[in-house]
């Protein structure tokens, strides 16, 4: 079932939780929220949900406008980051509480509830843990019920508030995989809110990047990557350096190189900031005459296949960043080659960009 988000507002007091936010997911789509704490994902998708109202806009289940639609008429399966299972109730007991409580007219029989609650804890791959207590199961597992029990009604929309959010590391990615890998089966139209850019990346058919209550930027995961719209975009997305510079017919001038820029051939002597991520750096060892950004190998850390290496610019090369910490250069190199290259920490190396992405203040 679609979803159209139409110029939704919202206000909480003097904070504008959202500003005029629009957005279509397609039947059968597996969409994030992506963006950081206060950006506004977790207010737009309890919106959806029926759970609170906007101050402006309207929200359309496959064509129909639910906006004043109650929360328990719009059907829609809600997981919350935090389980909300009942304590006092078996597994198999959480998972049938939805069909239990339907009016008399829409309640299955007591021999169809059975056969549905066996039917999804198969299909979440616990169904031998029916008699356990959520207390008694691993983080994981209790979010694996939590789903099922918001799958028992048939939503026609499930909505996923930081699912993952409470686990550690590697459950979160065990999960991660098991949910695209439901999704792929079941087809439901989902939307899910998280903070985490690997898991948004790694999960979802379309991101949603939101930031103080506006989308930024609306795109599959790696067209987002690979094209990030906005500086804020691209710092989001993982980790990236920054340069100050000017930006000039075309050409980009930092302090130890320049860089081409056909995109901004109409700047005039513009402010610019180029970003860089630590992979697209290449790192040599420093002589005299040498074009590139010259700095000082403060740290390194080498862990299984990648190097880690923190740089601080000398000479007046300086990334942006009003303090010495902020100033920090990082590049990503192969351990082998920095094995194969002799660097060692305390070195003057010279710091070269593959591949920078430009913005220049004031352009559109």
């Amino acid at each position: 079932m679609s979803i159209e988000i139409r110029n939704v507002s919202k206000r909480f007091g003097d904070f504008h939780a959202l500003r005029d936010v629009s957005l279509d997911v397609a039947s059968g789509e597996l969409v994030a929220l992506l963006g950081p704490s206060g950006c506004g994902k977790t207010t737009l998708l309890r919106i959806i949900a029926g759970l609170e109202s906007a101050d402006a806009g309207s929200i359309l289940f496959a064509g129909e406008d639910t906006t004043d639609v109650h929360v328990r008429e719009r059907q829609v399966g809600f997981v919350f980051q935090h389980y909300a299972l009942f304590r006092h109730m078996s597994v198999f007991e959480n998972v049938a509480f939805g069909l239990r409580v339907k009016p008399r007219g829409q309640r299955p029989s007591e021999a169809q509830i059975k056969a549905k609650v066996h039917e999804l804890l198969k299909l979440v791959q616990l169904d031998w843990l029916a008699d356990r207590f959520p207390a008694q199961l691993s983080g994981g597992q209790r979010q694996r019920i939590a789903l099922a029990r918001a799958l028992a009604v048939e939503p026609r929309v499930l909505l996923l508030d930081e699912p993952f959010g409470a686990l550690d590391a590697k459950v979160r990615k065990e999960l991660r995989r098991w949910l695209r890998r439901l999704h792929d089966e079941l087809h439901v139209t989902s939307i899910f809110v998280t903070h985490d850019q690997e898991e948004a990346l790694e999960v979802a058919d379309r991101v949603v990047l939101m930031n103080a209550g506006v989308v930024e930027q609306v795109g599959a995961p790696q067209e987002v990557w690979d094209h990030p719209a906005s500086p804020f975009v691209y710092g989001f997305l993982g980790d990236v350096n920054t340069f100050h510079g000017r930006a000039h017919q075309g050409q980009v001038h930092l302090d130890g190189l320049q860089l081409h820029a056909p995109e901004h051939a109409a700047a005039d002597n513009a402010k610019a900031y180029a970003y860089v991520r630590p992979h697209d750096l290449d790192v040599r060892r420093y002589s005299p005459g040498a074009q590139g950004i010259v700095a000082h190998l403060a740290r390194a850390i080498v862990v299984g296949p990648v190097a880690r290496l923190e740089l601080l610019p000398l000479d007046g090369n300086q990334p942006a960043g009003p303090g010495r910490q902020d100033a920090l250069i990082e590049a990503q190199i192969p351990a082998q080659q920095f094995r194969d290259s002799g660097f060692e920490e305390g070195q003057t190396l010279v710091v070269t960009p593959r591949r920078a992405r430009v913005f220049v203040e004031g352009a559109a």
